[in-house]
């Protein structure tokens, strides 16, 4: 029964169990009847403190009914406020019903000049009806609206409340405090007439109509400075990206002006960016004095992309540079109104904020809310209220603010600043504003808006709104505003005059702090590998301890046998793939590397073979045997992810930017997965250094392998990431050995330099009874781009080349035919292609009448064209002719395999035929 249920009939017996439950604190009391007890506590005073059971008549007073119907009316404005503010700059905000009007809430005009306890439920104390809506309506439905009341946690409501009735969440700043407001508020207003009338024509992504932006990342850092924040890592999209470099992060005029005159950068090899996506990093000091780290992420177009990557990069500072202090780094997402209600891979950040693999401590999301998408109206672009409504997933309060109402922005945003330092939560700030030009400045808004850009053609931007604010309030004089514009003007045309004279424009070198030593790459760094074997008494050593569990604590049977298993295969020096990549793990973290691996189901791994984290038998008691293997080691830190690749990629890719000594992996469960998450592999991964002189070495282990699973268990789409292979940008491999595997994963961290790896990992390899090493194959050597399979040179007439599993099955018909004739060489490492080591092979088999490659994936896909392309370009000592390649692999088709097991056996059938009958 609800509250009005229990007042109309009058059913006291009810409400008196409900009220002593909640007088002693009982949990089972809902959190909405808790804030009705408090205001009947208060309202119950009116009944000279008589107990509630003296009101056994049957009936409540008229009277005491009001001040609940009063209480009633306070809980409206602070659930619905936010729909009745005076938030939009340029528009009527839309009509919602009900409306905050006394009627609906049982309460008539009669009632204004009525005294009701319930003024204290607001801190005013008693007060007449009318105070008591008036300070309501400036509380929550002026500037600022808040929407905070659907938060569970009673201690996150009543703190926003709090906060809000101070002073009637109206804001308040001295003099000096206006004064600066205005300056950044000029500095941003300036700064974007001065670009648009000095580069007419060129593209910007202006901040025109929403320059309060400028003030509100500023008070942001101002305030988080005083609660202790280092530092701040901005990920955003392009609109104003120019105006925080300058204004916020302090770049230079001059070298933002010489971007704009079109110079080429002074690094003859970097092809760079254009100005609105590159990224930068400062050292700035607030106006207490306090140094504050800002970090802006490079982004693409792809709106929303960034966030992820730049929420790895705080939680890598949290993890190694704070120690895990969620209050000292801070990241800042920057959103547009039509990308954060369109773009799924915020839902996807906003499930990572609370996740123990993920969390950053929360998030400060500002949207700038132009109210429109290119030129899709804001009522074409989401089913819900606001664009912010994906924030309420999680519980995040969500603060919408005029844009125009600098002062109100301030205000709002130090509280949710506060609100992020106590509660390590995600915050939203809705910045209702408004775009002055087109998408860019080229285009033509009034095409597709006609009556918003009148209204906008006519509107005083928010510097002429404050300025007049505080010129009729006497705290500037008429020429206070003038003078500060002119002279900002005159700094910005010294700084223009110098960029004309500028060679050529700079990029910042991303080489120090925790990348000094790291070196760029050289061609002739990928003509081999560097040895990266491990003392073979240490491997043993980690071996043992990595197969063993603590004594008296009670595992799963089949763990202790997995575990058994492992230690027995120390002992016979025969390692499969699980233990190979264990090994590897084990002596990098033996070594001082520590290790992020995440990714779907990646602690047990998808196939059951990894078992990197081992839970008790009858609790959820977990256990890390890679973090048991000696005292002061490295650490892993493994995570099963949520199931989601665009988002959970972009995080640890970003991860991997901050700190090269951390070999950060990302796993799919299935490698078909991966396109999921293509925007961050075509965005970021693959030419982030190209663009940005950005190094990753991200490792993406994809598993992949025909065994008739069907279309979407098969291939983890080699072609797709060898079309991107350009510049000795990524690496690209399909191991066939756990050694090979184990030392591709040393080499990630052993080399001076740092490069994306993708692994095609097996599936069907992991226990295949052929695909072993031994523990020597491990601890000597290093990866091997060819494997040549030893066949005698004088019978081989064919050589088949392939990659992959496939060799296996290969071998094993081989075996059965007792065929001498071909010799199949497999090519482990696709990209950067190993030219000099398969050219030695090509020599040694000179004799041989065909060279083909083979493949499982059909013509059109797998690494057919990538290879084929490499050797029509090789050129083998003594000869004039490239070497010529046939093909043997499934037909072209549309889908990547059949989903019938008995067509996948015929076409492996077919495969096998065509090889052994050439």
């Amino acid at each position: 029964m609800d509250k009005n249920s229990y007042l109309s009939n009058g059913d006291l017996a009810a409400f008196e169990e409900l009220y002593e439950n909640y007088k002693a604190n009982n949990d089972s009391v809902p959190f909405g009847w808790k804030k009705f007890f408090e205001g009947f506590e208060l309202a119950r005073n009116n009944f000279e403190d008589s107990p509630i059971s003296s009101l056994s008549s049957g009936e409540i007073p008229s009277s005491f009914q009001k001040e609940f119907k009063v209480i009633n009316l306070i809980n409206g404005y602070r659930t619905r406020g936010h729909l009745f503010t005076k938030t939009n700059p340029v528009r009527e905000r839309r009509q919602y019903k009900p409306n905050l009007e006394i009627e609906n809430f049982g309460l008539d005009k009669s009632d204004l000049e009525t005294t009701f306890q319930a003024g204290a439920e607001i801190g005013i104390g008693p007060a007449k009806l009318g105070q008591i809506i008036s300070h309501l309506k400036q509380v929550y439905c002026q500037s600022i609206g808040v929407e905070f009341m659907y938060i569970r946690n009673p201690e996150e409501v009543k703190w926003i409340i709090n906060k809000l009735h101070v002073n009637n969440n109206t804001p308040v700043f001295s003099v000096d405090q206006k004064k600066n407001i205005l300056k950044k508020l000029n500095e941003a207003v300036v700064f974007e007439n001065f670009l648009h009338t000095k580069f007419v024509g060129q593209k910007r992504f202006s901040l025109e109509g929403a320059e309060t932006l400028i003030p509100a990342i500023d008070t942001v850092i101002e305030k988080g400075a005083d609660l202790g924040v280092e530092e701040f890592i901005v990920g955003m999209p392009h609109r104003g990206r120019l105006n925080i470099l300058a204004n916020v992060f302090g770049k230079s005029y001059q070298d933002i002006f010489t971007e704009f005159e079109g110079k080429g950068f002074e690094d003859a090899v970097f092809e760079g960016d254009v100005k609105y996506h590159i990224g930068y990093s400062s050292d700035i000091t607030t106006a207490k004095g306090k140094k504050i780290h800002l970090s802006l992420a490079a982004n693409p177009s792809h709106l929303e992309a960034v966030a992820p990557v730049a929420e790895g990069m705080v939680r890598a500072k949290i993890d190694y540079k704070y120690k895990n202090n969620l209050n000292k780094i801070v990241p800042i997402i920057l959103h547009g109104d039509a990308a954060v209600a369109g773009q799924g891979v915020v839902y996807e950040l906003i499930q990572m904020a609370q996740l123990e693999g993920y969390k950053t401590g929360g998030t400060i999301h500002i949207v700038v809310n132009n109210q429109i998408g290119f030129t899709t109206n804001y009522i074409d672009g989401r089913s819900s209220t606001y664009c912010t409504d994906v924030g309420k997933v999680t519980l995040c309060p969500v603060f919408h603010i005029n844009g125009d109402d600098v002062e109100a922005i301030a205000h709002g945003v130090q509280i949710a600043m506060e609100y992020r330092q106590t509660f390590n939560k995600d915050v939203f700030i809705d910045l209702l504003c408004y775009r002055k030009y087109g998408h860019n400045e080229g285009d033509e808004p009034r095409f597709t808006q006609p009556l918003l850009y009148k209204i906008i053609a006519s509107h005083p931007n928010p510097k002429e709104i404050y300025s007049k604010k505080l010129l009729e309030s006497g705290l500037i004089d008429p020429g206070f505003s003038k003078k500060m514009e002119s002279d900002f003007r005159e700094l910005l045309q010294s700084k223009l005059d110098l960029a004309k004279e500028t060679k050529k424009a700079k990029m910042t070198s991303f080489l120090e702090g925790n990348w000094k030593g790291i070196q760029v790459a050289k061609k002739t760094d990928f003509e081999g590998s560097p040895e990266t074997g491990i003392d073979k008494k240490t491997l043993v050593e980690i071996g043992n301890k990595i197969s063993s569990t603590p004594p008296g604590k009670k595992f799963f049977n089949k763990i202790e046998k997995v575990m058994k298993d492992r230690a027995q295969m120390i002992k016979d020096n025969k390692v499969d793939w699980a233990m190979g990549e264990l090994l590897a793990y084990g002596s990098l973290l033996w070594e001082g590397h520590p290790i992020r691996f995440s990714g779907q189901d990646v602690e047990r791994g998808t196939f059951s073979h990894r078992h990197a984290v081992i839970k008790l038998e009858d609790s959820e008691e977990e256990y890390i045997p890679l973090n048991n293997i000696k005292e002061g080691q490295e650490e892993l830190k493994i995570y099963n992810s949520l199931l989601s690749e665009y988002a959970v990629l972009g995080f640890d890719y970003g991860y991997s930017l901050t700190n090269p000594k951390v070999l950060s992996i990302w796993e799919a469960q299935f490698g078909d997965f991966v396109n999921a998450a293509q925007i961050i592999i075509d965005q970021f991964l693959c030419c982030a250094e190209e663009k940005w002189k950005r190094m990753s070495g991200i490792v993406l282990l994809l598993p992949h392998g025909y065994e008739g699973q069907g279309a979407e268990h098969s291939s983890a789409r080699p072609e797709r990431f060898l079309q991107l292979c350009a510049e000795n940008n990524m690496q690209v491999v399909n191991c066939t050995t756990p050694a090979n595997f184990f030392h591709v994963l040393r080499r990630q961290i052993k080399r001076e330099f740092r490069k994306p790896l993708i692994v095609f990992s097996p599936k069907k390899l992991l226990r295949f009874p052929a695909c072993v090493s031994n523990l020597d194959e491990l601890s000597n050597g290093k990866f091997r781009e060819v494997y040549d399979d030893g066949s005698t040179v004088k019978k081989v007439d064919t050589v088949v080349f392939c990659t992959g599993k496939i060799f296996y099955e290969m071998a094993e018909e081989r075996e059965k035919r007792k065929v001498e004739n071909i010799a199949f060489i497999r090519i482990e490492q696709l990209y950067p292609f190993p030219e000099k080591q398969i050219l030695a092979l090509v020599e040694k088999y000179k004799k041989a009448k065909r060279f083909i490659w083979l493949q499982e994936e059909p013509e059109n896909m797998g690494a057919w064209t990538h290879v084929m392309k490499k050797f029509n370009s090789m050129v083998p000592l003594g000869n004039s002719k490239t070497i010529p390649l046939e093909l043997i692999s499934r037909p072209a088709s549309s889908a990547v395999a059949t989903g019938s097991h008995e067509r996948h056996d015929l076409q492996v059938e077919d495969i096998i035929k065509k090889v052994f009958t050439i």
